[in-house]
């Protein structure tokens, strides 16, 4: 399978670049053909400026800029997101990805009277998100959990019709233990290597 990973975190030592690092090794030694996209090491601006949103809508100019990103996003068959939950969403850099990156007739086709917003990215068959969580569970389910839905429920009705999907989070990150990290990136493991 085609694996897309999109890693977003400024820092090299974080728990997140564990994750990514597992992520990208599982997927090898089972038999996928992954990719990743740093998004801070490779200075993405995440900033969709006066002239991006003019150009937001026209066909072809609004992939401006965003070329190889979007030629990813046509070569995967699996999409990966490891990130921090910050403010109960993603971080700043990975929602200015999305605004930058999901434009109209790319990624999608927008919605025409008495008719829905339309799949593009029907190549994309899985998509999943692998976070880590300063609040409780409990806190974030109350918020609604808005990041897992922006990035699993927001994007997967782009994808392919049956697209499944799947979270992986560790909650109280601050404050967590060793064998809790341990066990989420046991499990990290276990979703990946079953991932096709």
């Amino acid at each position: 399978m085609r694996v897309l990973v999109v890693y977003c975190h400024p820092c090299e030592e974080s728990f997140n670049a564990s994750l990514r690092d597992l992520a990208m090794a599982t997927l090898a030694e089972a038999g996928h053909e992954a990719r990743l996209l740093d998004l801070y090491a490779m200075g993405f601006d995440p900033v969709l400026g006066a002239e991006g949103r003019r150009i937001y809508h026209t066909p072809v100019e609004n992939e401006r800029g965003v070329e190889p990103h979007l030629a990813a996003l046509r070569w995967c068959e699996a999409l990966i997101f490891i990130y921090p939950t910050w403010w109960y969403g993603p971080p700043a850099m990975l929602k200015g990805w999305l605004d930058r990156v999901w434009v109209p007739f790319a990624t999608f086709g927008m919605p025409e009277k008495n008719k829905p917003i339309t799949r593009v990215l029907t190549n994309i068959r899985v998509i999943g998100a692998i976070s880590t969580l300063g609040s409780p569970r409990w806190w974030w389910w109350i918020m609604g959990m808005p990041g897992r839905r922006t990035l699993l429920t927001g994007l997967s009705v782009l994808c392919a019709p049956r697209c499944r999907t799947f979270w992986l989070g560790l909650h109280e990150m601050d404050s967590s233990t060793l064998p809790a990290r341990q066990s989420l990136s046991l499990k990290v493991r276990q979703r990946l290597a079953r991932l096709a």
